[in-house]
């Protein structure tokens, strides 16, 4: 499975909608679209979440559920960096 680390950012004015949709319904991932972990920003403005699939698509259905209150920039990854490979 290919990692993605996931940048969101949330709309102006949509913090606390955010965060009772992810409460009332949760991540609402499709199957095949693993998170596996995430971290916010001090504001709680941005979001940046590592997540896993097989199938880049997913991406597509996943963000339909959270776009009306979410800008995203999904990115893949390598992997380890070369420095932890060596470590």
């Amino acid at each position: 499975m290919k990692q993605y680390m996931v940048i969101e950012r949330f709309k102006p004015g949509c913090i606390e909608a955010v965060y009772e949709r992810l409460s009332c319904k949760g991540r609402m991932l499709p199957l095949g679209l693993h998170f596996v972990n995430s971290w916010v920003n001090k504001e709680l403005g941005i979001c940046y979440q590592l997540m896993e699939t097989g199938d880049s698509q997913l991406f597509s259905v996943w963000t339909q559920h959270w776009n009306d209150l979410i800008e995203f920039d999904i990115v893949p990854v390598d992997g380890p960096s070369q420095s932890q490979k060596n470590a």
